[in-house]
């Protein structure tokens, strides 16, 4: 038989290699661009991660323990007993109720301020950089400077009581009065937080079309009318995130303002200004009892939590126009 002669050239040839992926990112601009991209979120997410949810399932653990920070022994598994132990205390009470105080007259007290000042920056035409940016200063101030500063001109013959006393009224204790101490501490956090809000609502009063207002002139409408129907409406997005971020600050403030307004630092007197954060800085910091501080931060946590989904579900609301 005559045997077959292999056809010239294919035995030489040998099946070609599909290109690895360090030679496709070498020679090709698209795969180069998304590994960037994919680099540059990664890192923020690892950040993330190592920064606050892995501390924060970390906490949930410690809030199951017997931990103190001078106990050089076992952490024993303690379950619910720190929680227990928690809303048994009349002081961590206090605190959830004056937390709450904090909250429902602050946020609505910056809101409300927020917003008459927005409206009135927003009505004139001159020196408007100015007006803003005085009301904005304090919001960038030092929290501490400024709660000192309170602190002196409210004390016993401190500027506010002499003007008390030269108008024929009473000196106040203000600060030293259990019963007084709460609201003051809360109005010098609104007057701080007016410049944030004035912003805010600003760039919410400028997105709104003139034209709504002109229709409303057409219809009769008045002031208050043209205010309740369409400005409030519209603004429903800002005041929603005006209102959620402003709960989450004054949590937060609510212990620079409290340990360097209140006497002593500790939210006195007799508790009447200790806030959930004061609390839980008492129990870690100077107790050194972690178990409790991190059961109370995880209730801080779900409470927040909470707190945040109930606005945002009350407060959201559509509109058509």
């Amino acid at each position: 038989m005559e045997q077959l002669k292999p056809t010239p050239g294919k035995e030489d040839k040998k099946p070609e290699k599909k290109p690895g992926f360090f030679h496709k990112l070498k020679n090709n601009h698209k795969y180069q661009k998304y590994l960037f991209i994919y680099v540059s979120l990664l890192l923020p997410i690892i950040f993330y991660l190592g920064i606050r949810i892995l501390p924060t399932l970390y906490t949930f653990n410690v809030g199951f323990r017997d931990w103190n920070l001078l106990s050089t022994g076992e952490q024993p598994f303690v379950g619910l007993d720190n929680y227990a132990t928690l809303f048994q205390d009349e002081v961590f009470i206090r605190s959830i109720f004056n937390t709450l105080i904090y909250i429902v007259l602050g946020v609505s007290g910056q809101l409300l301020f927020g917003v008459i000042v927005a409206l009135l920056l927003h009505k004139i035409n001159r020196f408007v950089g100015f007006f803003r940016v005085i009301y904005f200063i304090p919001y960038v101030t030092s929290i501490v400077a400024i709660s000192w500063v309170f602190q002196w001109i409210l004390m016993g013959n401190g500027f506010i009581n002499d003007m008390l006393i030269n108008l024929g009224l009473s000196p106040q204790p203000f600060l030293q009065s259990p019963d007084q101490a709460i609201y003051v501490i809360t109005a010098a956090m609104i007057w701080q937080s007016i410049g944030f809000q004035m912003v805010l609502f600003l760039a919410g009063l400028e997105n709104i079309p003139e034209m709504l207002y002109e229709a409303a002139d057409i219809d009769g409408a008045t002031g208050w009318q043209k205010f309740w129907h369409v400005t409030v409406p519209l603004l429903n997005p800002t005041i929603v995130f005006s209102a959620v971020i402003g709960t989450i600050t004054f949590i937060q403030v609510s212990f620079t303002q409290v340990v360097n307004m209140s006497v002593d630092g500790s939210g006195g007197p007799l508790n009447s200004t200790v806030s959930v954060v004061v609390y839980i800085y008492q129990l870690a910091f100077r107790q050194f009892d972690m178990g409790l501080a991190s059961a109370a931060t995880v209730i801080l946590f779900l409470f927040i939590m909470a707190l945040t989904i109930f606005q945002m579900k009350v407060l959201t609301k559509k509109f058509d126009y």
